[in-house]
């Protein structure tokens, strides 16, 4: 591959210095599924990003932002084919090379950070190993040792001997994402392909990680695409936006004119989901699906989702037009566009005045001879959410893990309803395992590969009830539909579906056995923010309805405050602060709280200061 020689010129949020050149360019590409009639999953897609520009690729699950990020590699996962299109990187066209060039450019030309950090990682590799074996060049030991240093250093993790020989399987979920990033940068490619790489990361820590994308980047002078469903995320780091819907970019444009004044009303739509990292305010999703693969509107895919579509939109297929130096697929592009909607405030929540439902007194727990957590003690209510924030590695899942009974390795009390819960899931009674469901943080190994969705939430509904046949499929169906998923889904495996849709299922999955306490590890990590909307005013619902109640371990800060009561902060296994949202992340008392709360990303969208 041709070399680009050309001084770098870091690029402002409102597009490329001329001085800086074009090293991505597709044009035109299609995916299809490998069926009768080969339907497309993607098609008409097309844009560009110069050399130290990162581009942000957004939009819900299912809309193909994945699709497009692995075949920029020249992939196409199994059940697709690229039908049509280029993918230029350096003026090469990566589609056409062979199955031996594709395979040199991969890692050194072109890299990849997934979804999923667990899928980047050997199980049985020490971390060395793996680092070593991404760099194509072997230094003498010194060198090596300088260079792994480099690398780590630059994604802020220790490069100590006993850091690198530890398995992935003794990482965090952020640690791991990190050694991923690390992995992808080592070779300096010419592009960087980034899916979803802040999934598993606290505030503080994703801070980190999009100011070393950034630098790198512009350092190497390397393009990127970062494929998110964060947009506050996105808006704070890319310099170009494109919108995803249904297979096709609706919108692309700089990111500060696409998220002050989107034209779109999808963009529109997803912006106002967002939640405020400032006041309690009721979360909006998009009411609806996004049409499937052979199954899609002859005219404007969003039409049957929006709220200004008419007989027009309906029919005719919209091309691509030009409004304000954004590239925009609607009909309705050049008309004045609508006030964004009302955000209504969330009512102040009062005590209950029941006993409360689970307490946690003195609570120590080990890996071994490693204390995780120092004494913690919390209690949680009746009807009520409790939020545990934190950075990665904090303790926060050792704590959700003991709860349920996966971490029978602690000492201290743990009751649940005024009764001492063993330390072990296998020696607590069956109704109090079922009124105590765990929802896991990766969508990716929580879902068994070899059932189907209908096997998968019917498991447990065998399990603890005694159900007819036409109960079980009735009560299936309406877990998925309560989080958003049509009734087809039952039949598909869990690598049929994006990995917000996986997460709903686990989520549908908890929600079957109808709990009183549900522990939602990350539960919207994975998620967009439109679906992220939805699955919030679920959960505040059914706090409402079925006397549920919630412990509610995020990243997301921002989320906190439309979700919770009461909100607990870790550090280092210590529980640090406790109290209502409110005093807690507006008057944070401890020095860490108030650089979680500093670190959270704020952006102005839709009239909003967040």
């Amino acid at each position: 591959m041709a070399s680009v020689h050309t001084p770098v010129v870091p690029p402002d949020k409102g597009g490329l210095s001329r001085a800086t050149p074009v090293r991505l360019s597709v044009e035109g590409l299609r995916i299809n599924l490998r069926r009768p009639n080969d339907p497309d999953v993607v098609d008409e897609v097309s844009f560009q990003v110069g050399a130290g520009e990162v581009l942000g690729l957004v939009g819900e699950s299912g809309s193909g932002k994945t699709t497009v990020a692995l075949a920029l590699l020249g992939h196409a996962r199994r059940g697709l084919k690229i039908a049509s299109g280029k993918v230029l990187l350096d003026g090469t066209d990566l589609l056409a090379l062979g199955p031996n060039e594709l395979q040199e450019a991969r890692g050194t030309k072109v890299s990849y950070v997934p979804q999923d950090p667990a899928a980047a990682l050997n199980p049985a590799l020490r971390l060395r190993a793996q680092l070593v074996e991404v760099l194509k060049e072997q230094p003498s030991q010194q060198d090596m040792d300088d260079r792994l240093a480099e690398i780590l250093h630059a994604v802020r993790l220790p490069s100590d001997r006993a850091y690198l020989r530890r398995y992935p399987h003794q990482l965090s979920g952020g640690q791991q994402q990190r050694v991923a990033i690390a992995m992808a940068f080592a070779c300096r490619p010419s592009l960087i392909v980034l899916d979803e790489p802040t999934t598993g990361l606290d505030v503080s820590t994703q801070r980190h990680i999009l100011d070393t994308v950034t630098e790198l980047t512009s350092l190497h002078g390397c393009a990127a695409v970062y494929v998110s469903h964060d947009l506050a995320v996105v808006g704070q780091l890319v310099s170009k936006v494109a919108v995803m819907y249904a297979g096709r970019v609706v919108e692309v444009g700089p990111t500060d004119k696409v998220f002050a004044d989107p034209v779109h009303p999808y963009t529109r739509r997803l912006l106002a989901a967002i939640p405020s990292p400032e006041r309690s305010e009721v979360l909006r999703g998009i009411e609806g699906y996004p049409p499937r693969p052979g199954s899609r509107p002859a005219g404007c895919f969003f039409a049957p989702r929006c709220e200004m579509a008419d007989s027009a939109c309906l029919e005719t297929k919209p091309e691509q037009v030009l409004v304000d130096a954004r590239e925009v697929r609607c009909l309705k592009a050049h008309e004045p566009r609508s006030a964004a909607r009302e955000r209504v405030a969330l009512a102040a929540s009062t005590a209950s005045g029941k006993a409360p439902r689970v307490v946690v007194d003195d609570l120590t727990a080990s890996y071994g001879k490693a204390e995780i957590l120092h004494q913690v003690g919390l209690t949680l209510d009746a009807n009520s959410c409790l939020a545990i924030v934190g950075e990665s590695g904090s303790g926060k899942t050792t704590l959700a893990r003991c709860l349920v009974g996966l971490h029978p390795s602690f000492k201290g009390t743990l009751t649940f309803d005024g009764a001492a819960l063993a330390g072990a899931a296998r020696h607590r009674p069956k109704e109090s395992v079922r009124k105590m469901q765990y929802i896991f943080q990766n969508p990716y190994t929580a879902l068994n590969p070899r059932k189907t969705i209908e096997q998968i939430i019917s498991l447990p509904l065998r399990h603890f009830f005694q159900l007819s046949r036409r109960e079980l499929a009735e009560r299936s169906v309406q877990v998925l539909r309560d989080v958003s998923l049509p009734e087809h889904y039952l039949a598909r495996y869990p690598d049929e579906l994006s990995g917000g849709e996986r997460q709903r299922v686990a989520i549908a999955r908890a929600l079957a056995v109808e709990p009183e306490v549900l522990v939602c590890d990350e539960v919207t990590s994975a998620l967009d923010v439109s679906v992220q909307a939805v699955i919030v005013e679920l959960l505040r619902r059914l706090q409402s309805e079925r006397d549920l109640s919630l412990v509610f371990i995020t990243h997301n800060i921002s989320l906190v405050r439309s979700i919770a009561q009461s909100v607990a902060v870790l550090a280092s296994g210590n529980l640090v602060e406790l109290g209502a949202v409110g005093d807690v992340l507006d008057h944070p008392s401890h020095a860490y709280t108030a650089q979680l709360m500093s670190d959270v990303p704020k952006l102005e969208v839709l009239g909003q200061s967040s």
